[in-house]
């Protein structure tokens, strides 16, 4: 509410008229301000900062009509209201003054009660065109300064106005675009544009509160660019659509970019990818580069050290790959010709741009590969990774983005299954290797389901006694259409895939059951012992200790009987989190053993640290044995090292008289091999036992 009083000028050359009118006037609440004649009008209401006038025509020497026309040349009648006083038979007077621009009249002697009125009549008139007017220029003040882009559709007339804001997203000047709705829905992609037509005619029938859209619009640069659109329909009483109004904003750089690093995403890297491509239909010679970077082990620095520190690493090789292509003189040459995007996860793309030799893209990743090899500080500690690169070259043959980084992926995956650190090229005979392993993959998940694995048992033999001590457990897939598939084929796709949980606590189950089987059935069976691998992602689940506690629970497994292996690698992730989970495997009377040592990391400062019973020596050594002298000086460092730390010792892979025998000499303690059996089913190896077989001193 106005709390303002308004102020109101009389101009007549009758005092008492003029007198009598005031203080009636006061009387209701009006300022008012008095004038006998009509000289010196223009100043007087400017300084009086006058809001109504009441303008007699009747007056000497300035009349009330000139002075109405002077003054319409300054004010317009919403500016200052003008009524003019008039004796009843001055009906010319009136059509006169009213096409003077007089907002209405008055005749004498005035009915104070009409005259009152027609001055609150005019002057509401006049506060609400002075409100609009105020909310327009406040509408076009912010339309100007907003960093969105409003448009305002008259659905009636079918016309849309657009700000210049909204024409400059898109790379317009104001006079460039017309008012039509195609000036909008003809620039949104064609992939986008039935969408976003069913997105308005879903609001304006009334199914959604607000029109929202997503979708991409093309710059005057040839470009797209996101953009999200949001408006609002006004419906008459029948629900027909009269208008819709809202804004657009421009979305592209979180639409595109990677919002841990910063770096472009899969969107951009594909747009930009796309125009490459057919760039490269238009000039035969254009040659381009993708690389796919994948980093190695990244899954588990993730788990073992948190979600967090994999995030900072992430952001940390980010920094490293953009620094590298920056500062390497074959990317140099090209200035801003290369893209490093990340797609995902720990999955990084680069693309090389107008190279002049494919060499450049090997250089570029021999650069990228040092790039990631020193050491990072995350958390107060020293994390190491190395990447794996795929390399697709770029060829008339590719007609969509995803073709070719299809076979950058597929030859990063060469690089890994060849020993990862490492690029490799694509080349046509990888894609048929790649299918061949996703064809692996799907069969994982089959084998699982239709209980396609069993397991097998290798006896693990005292080289003192020749007596069977126990067995380890091997895990074997019978395959429908391949027939019998050992470990060294399949294991790889389940760990990537996360199916090594499943299957090796299905491995550990099993073997456990069988065990206590045969135990059951005999009490000479009591003194035997069953060993099972324990993969790396089965080590760092949270409830392993607990899931182990309740199985040797259920199959009422005395301690002693199980014995876990666990490769190098997997306990020098994180060494202080490794012993406190040996620690407590331990505390079940679970038995542990360090497998395939020599392989990994050959931490021997470390070694002593954990609580371990068994140290294997991996096969690789015990083969060469008879053969050259480094085998056997590296059982002869082994045996002693793990004699001091109270360690037993297996040696894997025994398969001849000879090497037995240099064990035996070296007073290793056991042994496991093909010299004593393969690999047995759970029959085969019952009916073994069964027999009661000794490797004795004379078969020696």
């Amino acid at each position: 509410m106005n709390s303002k009083a308004n102020r109101l000028l009389i101009v007549d050359d009758n005092e008492m008229n003029r007198d009598m009118l005031a203080r009636r006037l006061v009387r209701k609440g009006y300022e008012v301000v008095l004038a006998d004649n009509a000289q010196q009008l223009l100043q007087r209401v400017k300084e009086d900062a006058v809001d109504l006038l009441l303008l007699d025509i009747e007056m000497p020497e300035i009349s009330g009509l000139e002075a109405l026309r002077t003054l319409r040349e300054h004010y317009s009648p919403i500016e200052l209201p003008i009524i003019m006083v008039t004796a009843k038979n001055q009906s010319d007077d009136v059509v006169k003054a009213l096409d003077l621009g007089a907002n209405d009249y008055v005749t004498k002697p005035i009915d104070f009660a009409v005259a009152l009125a027609r001055i609150g009549t005019q002057l509401s008139h006049k506060r609400a065109q002075e409100a609009l007017r105020e909310s327009e220029e406040r509408y076009a003040l912010a339309a100007r300064g907003a960093n969105d882009g409003l448009w305002d559709w008259d659905v009636r007339a079918d016309v849309v106005y657009f700000s210049p804001r909204w024409k400059n997203m898109l790379g317009y000047q104001d006079n460039e675009i017309g008012d039509g709705p195609e000036e909008w829905l003809g620039r949104v992609h064609d992939a986008d544009r039935e969408r976003v037509k069913e997105e308005i005619a879903a609001h304006q029938k009334g199914l959604t509160p607000q029109f929202e859209s997503e979708h991409r619009m093309l710059h005057k640069d040839g470009t797209f660019r996101w953009m999200l659109s949001r408006g609002l329909a006004v419906h008459n009483d029948s629900g027909n659509t009269l208008r819709m109004a809202g804004w657009q904003t421009d979305i592209t750089e979180g639409k595109v970019s990677d919002p841990l690093t910063g770096l472009p995403n899969r969107l951009l890297f594909s747009d930009r990818l796309g125009r490459l491509i057919e760039h490269t239909k238009r000039r035969k010679d254009y040659l381009f580069a993708v690389l796919f970077l994948d980093l190695d082990g990244f899954k588990m620095i993730n788990d073992s050290l948190g979600h967090l520190i994999g995030d900072q690493l992430i952001v940390e090789v980010a920094t490293r790959l953009e620094k590298c292509l920056r500062a390497t003189d074959t990317v140099a040459r090209l200035g801003e010709g290369f893209i490093v995007a990340r797609l995902g996860g720990d999955e990084f793309t680069v693309l090389l741009d107008d190279l002049k030799d494919p060499a450049d893209a090997k250089l570029a990743a021999d650069r990228l590969m040092k790039a990631v090899t020193s050491p990072f500080i995350l958390g107060g500690k020293e994390v190491f990774t190395s990447v794996s690169i795929g390399i697709a070259l770029s060829n008339s043959s590719y007609e969509q983005p995803e073709e070719i980084l299809r076979d950058a992926d597929t030859a990063m995956y060469r690089a890994k299954s060849l020993g990862k650190a490492r690029y490799e090229i694509f080349d046509a005979d990888m894609r048929a290797s790649v299918m061949a392993r996703l064809q692996l993959e799907m069969d994982l998940h089959r084998a699982l389901e239709h209980s396609e694995f069993q397991n097998f048992y290798q006896p693990i033999v005292s080289l003192a006694s020749g007596e069977i001590v126990g067995f380890e457990a091997l895990l074997r897939w019978d395959h429908p259409t391949r027939g019998q598939l050992a470990p060294d084929e399949f294991i790889s796709v389940a760990e990537e895939t996360g199916l090594i949980r499943e299957l090796g606590w299905w491995n550990l189950r099993e073997a456990c059951r069988q065990m206590s089987e045969w135990r059951a059935r005999a009490g000479h069976y009591s003194h035997l012992t069953i060993s099972v691998n324990l993969s790396p992602k089965q080590f760092l689940q949270p409830n392993l200790v607990e899931d182990i506690r309740n199985l040797m629970h259920e199959l009422r497994m005395p301690p002693g009987v199980l014995k876990l292996e666990i490769t190098e690698s997997t306990m020098m992730g994180d060494p202080t989190a490794s012993v406190e989970m040996l620690q407590q495997i331990k505390s079940l009377g679970i038995g542990l053993a360090i497998d395939d040592f020599g392989t990994g990391y050959s931490s021997l400062s470390y070694l002593h640290h954990f609580p371990l019973d068994t140290l294997k020596i991996d096969r690789s050594f015990i083969s060469h044995m008879d053969e050259r002298e480094d085998g056997t000086e590296i059982a002869r460092t082994i045996l002693p090292m793990a004699s001091n730390l109270h360690l037993d010792v297996v040696a894997e892979g025994v398969e001849t008289f000879e090497q037995l025998a240099l064990l035996k000499k070296l007073e290793c303690k056991y042994g496991q091999g093909f010299y004593f059996s393969k690999p047995l089913s759970a029959e085969e190896a019952a009916s073994l036992l069964t027999q009661q077989p000794t490797w004795s001193e004379s078969k020696v």
